[in-house]
């Protein structure tokens, strides 16, 4: 199949290109925005009582206030607030109402703090627009109208609160996302000109891929908003990096085949055609795992988590199509050419390290795998520390934004939990108006909970069916002791309602107690789900049901070493309470699903190699000297990609940003030039039961004469490749 693909795409080389590019332009023009939400309540489904107490308080309390944006003041010189500054808040306050502001329903003054520094304006937005760009546009209008407002007082404001966030986090990504973008242009043009010491070649991957991403994102666009998907701003980031890294890994695994089959002898556009139909279906067969584990995340509760999974595999799949399609089109017409002005390429090198690490593992497989299985061990160690944060604000941005320097001071100046409180809604059950008598006793209850600063009833709905219970936790919303806290509330909540009521819990630590469960429900879903369908594919690619089983579990070892070395570095060494709540699936997918690529390339070299006549040890040593300088390429690419979403400045893509670099450099530089091999070797043919692919298929020698072949010149053998000597490997 994937000759004949080679076959149509290089006898059509324009026509394959024009396709492309109408289809660029289409897309591109058409598309729909993409939409973003920083809004976490957003990403979990209706089932979780956290989004129940919100549905229920947006029925029972349709005014009530709940502010969106927060001004705080004090003075600038730090002293408390006399009675002037506080009739200037007044007055800032009331001017805020009278400029209409779009999404702004309702400016009202806050309390002073208790040591009398502080002292708030509330805002409150439309509910129905949270998390959304519209209210980070107002957000950006209330920010600059309070501080033109407090000129010429002894004031000076800053604004926080979740609009005020989202538009931080906004600014956050589109810096985040320029220096990514800068970082990943330059290490692949940097790295391939050191490989390959070819302009063209350095800089046609990224016009190439460049135009992938904008057919890739439009797609995106058009799938979020028909399935009413969920988005985050800092999916564009990842985006990057995996259309880029990914692309330009599948570039490498094409182009080193293509001047391999050139240096044998075949005619240019023959060896494209066998360069497709040898390592087409290696190319294939990882996109195909690394697309299935990404769709395996619509399995997740997360909305942010369900839209990433199609997001992430319609850009391997359109990288996929360009691989097979675009790439060998390009370079069929370019020709040989596409090397100038390096004339290394008419010649193999010896490999001198590659054939020296080749025989090392064929010689002594054993000890090999030992050795590299026990540093992944040994890091995977690290993982028995890991603790979760769940403050995606906090971790989409740098401390220093000013929303999150509100929400520093305001943990100082007031109780840690009253920037965000938490709501016990208690409801009658039978329709009936509840009893007020209870109201003082069930507060009292609320309030003596392990955790809680205080507890009272705020306000009772029109009917007197559903009352509010404001309890102010005494830590920050998102802190480990804030979710035990919102707990043992829940539990007392519940076992304490009185007779005919039913109590549902809300709020942010409510809503990050769920996320914590949804979460957990993931691991135990998606994880083993992508495992398995990664499997049927190695399965299906090797004609094996041994191999799948070690290859699988050397990726799950890989996985096991990058979260545990991310634990000790970002936890233990930096002091960190956790680490962002996603990254353990996020870094599974990547690191599991991406790392495979080159434990599917390195293995099927290894079956080729085998298939010349080798036997296993001999045959693992030859596939490390001949697919190992693609695997090194490839993997320090793709990793110094990754390692560019460090560059963002936040701790979300700082911490997945060294994670999945470190994840591929491990699946790269020891699962697939050590691992992988070496215990493929002391397997031997039992690696390939029930079948046989690992056995001598003379007819599998020739190639050029292939039905509908491009004609050739020269030697046109479908070869492996053949050394100096002459020998074919």
């Amino acid at each position: 199949m994937f000759r004949r693909i080679g076959n149509v795409v290089v006898r059509h080389p324009v026509w394959t290109i024009v396709a492309w590019l109408i289809a660029a332009v289409a897309i591109v023009a058409t598309a729909p925005s993409l939409p973003s939400s920083s809004d976490e309540s957003s990403f979990l489904p209706k089932s979780y009582e956290s989004i129940k107490a919100a549905d229920l308080q947006a029925k029972a309390f349709p005014s009530a206030f709940t502010p969106s944006a927060i001004a705080l003041y004090r003075r600038t010189d730090g002293g408390r607030l006399t009675a002037a500054d506080k009739q200037d808040v007044v007055r800032i306050t009331e001017e805020l109402g009278d400029k209409h502001i779009d999404q702004v329903q309702k400016v009202v003054p806050g309390r002073p703090s208790q040591d009398g520094r502080y002292t708030m304006t509330l805002v409150q937005m439309d509910s129905k627009n949270a998390g959304q760009p519209k209210q980070a546009d107002a957000a950006k209008v209330l920010r600059d109208d309070v501080k033109q407002l407090v000129r010429g007082t002894d004031l000076e404001v800053r604004l926080g609160g979740s609009a005020a966030q989202a538009l931080d986090q906004q600014d956050s990504s589109k810096r985040g996302e320029a220096l990514i973008g800068i970082g990943t242009f330059v290490i692949i043009l940097v790295t391939l000109l050191i490989i390959f010491r070819a302009p063209i070649l350095a800089v046609l991957p990224l016009f190439l891929i460049g135009l992938v991403s904008a057919i890739a994102n439009g797609l995106i666009a058009y799938a979020t908003e028909l399935f009413d998907l969920q988005a985050n701003s800092s999916i564009s980031s990842i985006l990057i990096v995996v259309l880029f890294g990914v692309g330009t890994d599948y570039f490498l695994f094409l182009m080193f085949r293509y001047r391999e089959r050139l240096r044998t002898g075949d005619e240019p556009k023959q060896a494209m055609v066998n360069a497709v139909g040898r390592v087409g279906e290696a190319i294939a067969s990882a996109a195909g795992a690394v697309i299935i584990a990404f769709f395996a995340l619509v399995l997740s509760t997360l909305g942010f988590l369900k839209q990433m999974g199609p997001a992430l595999a319609i850009a391997v799949t359109v990288t996929l199509l360009a691989a097979l399609t675009l790439i060998p089109a390009v370079v069929s017409l370019i020709g040989p050419k596409v090397f100038w002005p390096s004339k290394s390429w008419q010649r193999e090198p010896e490999n001198a390290r590659f054939a020296a690490l080749g025989r090392g593992v064929e010689r002594r497989p054993a000890l090999t795998a030992a050795v590299s299985g026990l540093v992944l061990v040994a890091l995977s160690l690290g993982t028995l520390g890991f603790n979760a944060t769940f403050d995606l604000a906090a971790g989409s941005m740098p401390k220093t934004k000013e929303s999150m320097v509100v929400q520093d001071e305001m943990q100082k100046a007031y109780s840690a939990g009253a920037a965000a409180p938490t709501d016990v809604y208690l409801s009658s059950t039978d329709g009936k108006p509840l009893d007020k008598g209870a109201f003082d006793a069930y507060a009292g209850k609320l309030g003596a909970v392990d955790g809680v600063a205080n507890a009272r009833m705020t306000q009772v709905n029109k009917a007197g069916t559903t009352a509010d219970f404001t309890v102010t936790l005494k830590y920050e919303a998102s802190t480990d002791k804030a979710l035990d806290a919102v707990g043992k509330v829940r539990d007392v909540a519940h076992a304490d309602a009185p007779d005919g009521t039913k109590a549902l819990v809300g709020g942010m630590s409510s809503i990050y107690k769920d996320i914590d469960a949804a979460v957990t429900h993931d691991y135990r879903t998606v994880f083993p789900v992508a495992a398995l369908l990664i499997m049927v594919i190695l399965g299906l690619l090797l004609r094996s049901v041994v191999a799948p089983w070690y290859l699988i579990a050397s990726v799950g070892l890989g996985f096991g070493a990058t979260l545990g070395a991310t634990v000790w570095i970002f936890q233990e060494a930096q002091g960190k309470s956790g680490l962002m709540f996603m990254l353990p699936v996020i870094m599974y997918l990547f690191v599991v699903a991406i790392g495979t690529d080159y434990n599917i390339l390195m293995i099927a070299r290894l079956r080729e190699e085998a298939r010349e006549g080798r036997e296993p040890r001999e045959a693992a040593g030859m596939a490390l000297r001949h697919a190992g300088p693609t695997v090194a390429a490839a993997g320090f690419i793709l990793a110094a990609t990754f390692a560019t979403m460090m560059l963002a400045g936040n701790a979300l893509l700082t911490e997945m940003g060294f994670a999945v670099s470190f994840g591929i450099a491990v699946a790269a530089f020891v699962m697939a030039m050590f691992f992988t091999p070496s215990l493929t070797a002391l397997i031997g043919h039992a690696a390939w039961w029930p079948g046989h692919a690992d056995r001598a298929e003379p007819a599998a020698v020739s190639g050029a004469g292939h039905a509908g072949a491009v004609p050739v010149s020269g030697d046109s053998r479908d070869t492996v490749g053949q050394d100096s000597a002459g020998r074919r490997g």
